[in-house]
């Protein structure tokens, strides 16, 4: 569906002189330097898959967006959506694809919530029949009647959010472009944001291609990952694979009944890598291909007198977080 080979896009900026009349200087002297957005970026994305794009600040994410909705033309490389090159073939492009960025809007400002969406259906020549279906399936999903009325201006910022999705899946894209689409929502609002991205992959089979800083929304949406960093793709794969490279090991966290256990130890069971313990609790390190976790499991029960136990998973925000400090994926 999504087609990416080797897309590099250079900007241009004048290069700022400093010290004495150094505004004057930079606009006489016009000398620039070429800032690199994104270098040398290949991928392809499958029809139905959600893949989250990853990266810092900087990175290229949202270069790249606009290079595959056409907005931007790359400064070298092929990228083919659907079949189309993006900007040469615009209109037909723009059909098959819905763009939410998380901090603009394309509703209209001083517009009824209602009135944007009319004006998108005739934009994109929808009958009034399957407007009206459309516009039903996702009030539905996302709850859009209480504020259908009300100018764009005066919706929160979760109810915005809610009206740009409905603008961009009104017309049934193939694919969607989500460009930090829960930023600055109370978590009710993002919860529904998550649910509605489950749906409509689910249910139309869309494709979705997910830029946030929320490595919650990466963990509940997707199974790929591409992370890039300085215009450049450092990993594309599974995000369990990419936790198992940085934190092979899982935790069995353990809530003791009080006074009811004698001195004793896990230590000594194969595949244990480390053990906090309290009078109350145990936080079990261990190697889940060493040893089975209902085998852990049935160790500690034999051992201790347990109220609780949880496994808990290695935190994907702790591997993101190495990768940016280091700028590399270790191998």
């Amino acid at each position: 569906m999504i087609e990416v080979n080797h897309i590099a896009r250079e900007f241009r900026r004048a290069k700022q002189v400093h010290g004495a009349f150094g505004g004057l200087r930079t606009f006489f002297a016009r000398e620039s330097e070429i800032v690199h957005a994104v270098e040398d970026v290949s991928f392809h994305i499958d029809a139905g898959e959600v893949v989250g794009y990853l990266g810092a600040n900087g990175a290229g994410k949202s270069t790249t967006i606009k290079m595959l909705s056409g907005i931007l033309v790359p400064t070298s490389g092929e990228v083919r959506v659907n079949g189309l090159i993006p900007w040469e073939n615009r209109e037909e492009n723009a059909l098959n694809i819905g763009v939410v960025f998380g901090q603009r809007t394309q509703l209209w400002w001083d517009l009824p919530l209602i009135d944007s969406l009319r004006i998108i259906s005739k934009l994109y020549q929808l009958d009034t029949d399957r407007f009206q279906r459309n516009l039903a399936r996702l009030d539905d999903m996302l709850g859009l009647a209480p504020f259908l009325d009300a100018p764009v201006r005066q919706l929160s910022l979760g109810q915005r959010m809610r009206g740009d999705l409905a603008a961009a899946m009104l017309y049934e894209p193939k694919i969607l472009y989500l460009d930090e689409p829960t930023i600055g929502l109370d978590v009710v609002a993002k919860e529904r944001m998550r649910n509605f991205i489950e749906q409509v992959n689910q249910e139309s089979g869309t494709t979705i291609m997910l830029t946030t800083h929320d490595l919650a929304d990466v963990e509940r949406l997707t199974k790929r990952i591409i992370f890039i960093d300085k215009g450049r793709v450092l990993f594309d794969g599974p995000v369990a694979e990419l936790k198992h490279r940085y934190s092979p090991f899982r935790e069995l966290h353990v809530t003791l009944v009080p006074n009811g256990n004698e001195a004793s130890s896990v230590d000594d069971i194969a595949g244990v890598i480390h053990v906090e313990a309290t009078p109350t609790s145990l936080v079990i390190r261990f190697d889940p291909e060493r040893i089975a976790v209902a085998d852990l499991i049935a160790a500690v029960v034999a051992r201790y007198a347990v109220n609780d136990l949880a496994i808990v998973e290695p935190a994907l925000e702790n591997v993101v977080r190495e990768i940016v400090q280091s700028g590399e994926v270790r191998a």
